[in-house]
C-alpha cells in the first residue's frame, strides 16, 4: 500500500509543460521521476516472459515442410525460432537473455562452417547420422546429447545417415544482441582432428593430466551423451531414494564451474507419480522433455508436455513438476540464465 502510495505521488509527463518537454526532447533528455517505477517496480521485476509452451507434435510437421521449401543453400541453418509472445514474436526470443529455435537437418545436407559471439548448445531431438564438428572435433548427434558450440569456436553440421535429425538450439544471442555484440564469420571446411572430450572426460571424477599437466582449454567436453546422463539419473535415484530432486548439471569437467559462462544446464529425472515443487529463483527457465511427459504448472498456468515438448516459465515465478505416470519415469532438460544472474549479482532464491 505504501508503495502503491509513493507511485501515485511520482509526477506524470503530461505534468510538465509541453514547451519543456519539447525542450527536453530537443537535447534527447528524458525525466526519469515518470517511468520511475516502471523501471525499478516496487519489490519484484515485471518480466515481459510468459509463460509458454511448444507442441513438438505441431511444429515437426512444419519445420519438416520448411525442408521441403527452403534448400539448406537458401536457409544456411533451417530453424524455427521457439519466440515468446511477451516479447513480441519478431524479437526472436524465449526470455531475456535466451533463444530457442528448432533445426532441421536432412540427409546429406551440410550447415556450412561459422563461428559467431553467442554461445550455443544442441539438444539432440530426433534422429542418428548427423553430427556437428566444433574446433576440429566431431560429435555425433544421438537423442538426449547435449553438444555445445562455445563463443568464437568454429562448428559445422552435417549428416551421413538417411532419416531426418533434428535439435533443439539454445542460445544467449537475445542477451549478446542487447549489448551489440553479436556478429559472426563465415569459414571453410572444418578438417577433423583425432580425439573426443566426451571419450577422455568419461571417467566422471577423473581428468586426464599427462605428464602431471591439467588441460588449458576453455571447453574441454563439448559432447556431454544422454546415455551416461540418463545413467547418472538412475544411480542418483536408486542410490538416495530420499532424495527429493535428482538432478544434474551440465559442467566443465576442468573446473566444476558451468558448462557455459551465460546460461546453465541440468538434467533432471521426475520419478514415476512424482509431484516436484521448485524454488522461487530469478532466473527464467526452459524445460524440455526428452523421455516420458511432464505437466508444467507456472503460477497459475498449467502445461501438459509431451516427449520432445517444450516450455518457457519467467523468473521470480512459481514452479511445479508433475509426471502422472505410474510406472516410468521422466527425463528433462533444463536451460536458465542462473550463470548470468549470478556474474551480475541479482541471483535471487526466495525459496
Amino acid at each position: 500500500m505504501q508503495d502503491q502510495d509513493r507511485f501515485d505521488t511520482l509526477g506524470r509527463l503530461e505534468d510538465l509543460p509541453q514547451d519543456y518537454r519539447d525542450e527536453l526532447t530537443q537535447h534527447n533528455l528524458v525525466p526519469l521521476w515518470p517511468s520511475l517505477r516502471a523501471v525499478l517496480p516496487p519489490a519484484r521485476p515485471q518480466p515481459r516472459t510468459r509463460a509458454t509452451a511448444w507442441s513438438y507434435q505441431t511444429l515437426k510437421p512444419l519445420l519438416l515442410k520448411a525442408g521441403e521449401l527452403t534448400p539448406i543453400e537458401k536457409a544456411e541453418r533451417r530453424v524455427l525460432v521457439l519466440a515468446n509472445p511477451g516479447h513480441g514474436l519478431e524479437k526472436m526470443q524465449a526470455s531475456a537473455a535466451m533463444y530457442l529455435g528448432m533445426q532441421l537437418l536432412l540427409p546429406g545436407e551440410w550447415a556450412p562452417s561459422h563461428r559467431h559471439t553467442p554461445n550455443a548448445v544442441r539438444m539432440i531431438v530426433e534422429g542418428e547420422g548427423a553430427y556437428t564438428t566444433v574446433d576440429g572435433e566431431k560429435c555425433p548427434m544421438r537423442r538426449g546429447d547435449l553438444i555445445l558450440t562455445p563463443t568464437g569456436l568454429w562448428h559445422e553440421h552435417g549428416h551421413d545417415g538417411d532419416q531426418p535429425v533434428i535439435w533443439l538450439d539454445v542460445l544467449d544471442l537475445p542477451l549478446v544482441y542487447y549489448m551489440e555484440a553479436s556478429y559472426h564469420i563465415d569459414g571453410d571446411r572444418q578438417t577433423v582432428k583425432p580425439g573426443r572430450g566426451d571419450r577422455v572426460y568419461a571417467g566422471g571424477a577423473m581428468v586426464p593430466t599427462p605428464m602431471f599437466e591439467r588441460s588449458g582449454k576453455a571447453y574441454p567436453m563439448l559432447r556431454y551423451p544422454w546415455v551416461e546422463a540418463r545413467a547418472a539419473l538412475v544411480a542418483l535415484a536408486d542410490d538416495q531414494p530420499e532424495l527429493e530432486s535428482v538432478q544434474l548439471t551440465y559442467v566443465n569437467p576442468e573446473t566444476g564451474s558451468d558448462a557455459q559462462n551465460i546460461l546453465g544446464y541440468y538434467a533432471l529425472m521426475l520419478r514415476p507419480g512424482q509431484t516436484l515443487r521448485l524454488p522461487v529463483r530469478s532466473p527464467a527457465m526452459v524445460f524440455h522433455v526428452i523421455e516420458g511427459g511432464a505437466k508444467v504448472q507456472v503460477e497459475d498456468q498449467a502445461f501438459t508436455l509431451a516427449e520432445a515438448d517444450t516450455c518457457c516459465a519467467p523468473g521470480y515465478s512459481q514452479v511445479s513438476l508433475s509426471n502422472s505416470a505410474a510406472d516410468t519415469p521422466a527425463f528433462i532438460f533444463i536451460a536458465d540464465e542462473s550463470p548470468l544472474h549470478r556474474k551480475l549479482g541479482v541471483f535471487e532464491n526466495r525459496g
